[in-house]
């Protein structure tokens, strides 16, 4: 999903290079420590798969590189790391694409917001804060208590745009 041609961190300019990734890689480690969360060797390199991606990768693609890196072929191996790091907000699911891309806020309480897309699949987190309070105050008006919600734009990023133009 991230084999596309633009430049080097068009899709995720919080992640894109490697001195942004191990930051948020450190960010991660503190999180899942303050927590007292194990990040496994597995997880953690679940998450640097993610960070390496510059946008989201389906969770077989996610496999695939942990079995060739000796981390087991099973279905599972992927899926519990997965799983493990959404449930506690180091990595997002992103519906549209069936797919998972790292958290470039993991020591923030946020809700997810993705803009994608829709010809090359790119994937950028947008800092949404007053969407968030907008969704918050929506649900509160009908009596509805809102856990968790994920926004999905969907559009040609600029590079894209550029040509079509």
């Amino acid at each position: 999903m991230t084999d596309h041609s633009h430049p080097a961190g068009f899709c995720c300019p919080d992640h894109s290079g490697a001195a942004q990734a191990r930051a948020i890689l450190a960010q991660a480690e503190a999180h899942a420590q303050a927590g007292g969360l194990r990040l496994t060797p597995v997880r953690r390199r679940t998450l640097e798969i993610l960070l390496e991606a510059h946008g989201a990768l389906g969770a077989y693609e996610v496999l695939e590189r942990l079995a060739a890196e000796g981390y087991g072929a099973q279905p599972p191996v992927a899926y519990r790391a997965l799983n493990f790091l959404v449930e506690h907000g180091l990595a997002h699911r992103v519906r549209r694409l069936n797919a998972f891309t790292a958290c470039v806020h993991p020591t923030q309480e946020h809700r997810a917001a993705f803009l994608i897309c829709d010809r090359c699949e790119s994937v950028t987190e947008a800092s949404v804060e007053s969407l968030t309070r907008a969704m918050t105050e929506a649900a509160g008006a009908v009596g509805f208590k809102l856990e968790r919600s994920t926004i999905e734009g969907v559009g040609l990023c600029s590079v894209c745009a550029g040509e079509a133009a």
